[in-house]
């Protein structure tokens, strides 16, 4: 049932049986159906949820009532370490109000641990703490190189990386929530599939 975790955890730190069972205790499973909301606006983000499967998406809301998509959820092969938490991670890290909306784009599971759990583990074990180091860092990176393919890409680029990293998506998340992540119109979008044959 955890095998996807382990092997995420896997990738960073090295646990024992012992250390894998000490967080393990600590894991509680929740289910969300399509459509619903996982996390509010202006909540304090008090869970960090690994998406073990369905699909979800994290978006703002600007002054006149758009949304905008700000990070899409799925795990598997392809997945990095930000589209595997669902989380605002401002909040979760400085417990502040949270900024964005978490939904469930299909039927979900995750594995959730309290912040207060977070914090037990990151005290009780260095490993746990060297790995909430390196998401940091992941995160860091992924924003980096969002905020700078978005002013040194063109649309048409940032499309064709999009397709590059997961094309399969663009049959599973809704085209204008796709639009608004890659920042273009729902209608450039389309012309982009028509170009490069994606029907």
């Amino acid at each position: 049932m955890y095998h996807k975790y382990k092997s995420f955890l896997d990738k960073f730190i090295n646990l024992n049986y012992v250390e894998w069972k000490l967080f393990q205790s600590r894991i509680k499973v929740v289910t969300f159906k399509k459509g619903e909301t996982i996390h509010h606006i202006g909540d304090i983000s008090n869970k960090l949820l690994f998406i073990n499967s369905g699909l979800a998406r994290a978006y703002v809301i600007d002054e006149n009532g758009k949304d905008y998509t700000w990070s899409i959820f799925f795990n598997d092969e392809n997945s990095k370490m930000t589209n595997l938490f669902l989380v605002d991670y401002e909040s979760f890290c400085k417990q502040c109000s949270s900024k964005l909306i978490i939904e469930a784009l299909e039927d979900c599971e995750a594995f959730s641990l309290e912040h207060s759990d977070v914090m037990f583990l990151y005290g009780k074990l260095k490993k746990f703490e060297r790995f909430g180091r390196l998401m940091g860092e992941e995160a860091y990176v992924y924003l980096h190189n969002l905020i700078i393919d978005r002013q040194t890409k063109d649309a048409k680029a940032r499309f064709e990386k999009f397709m590059d990293e997961t094309p399969y998506l663009l049959d599973r998340v809704p085209q204008y929530h796709i639009a608004s992540f890659l920042d273009m119109t729902a209608q450039h979008l389309s012309s982009l599939k028509k170009e490069n044959n994606y029907t």
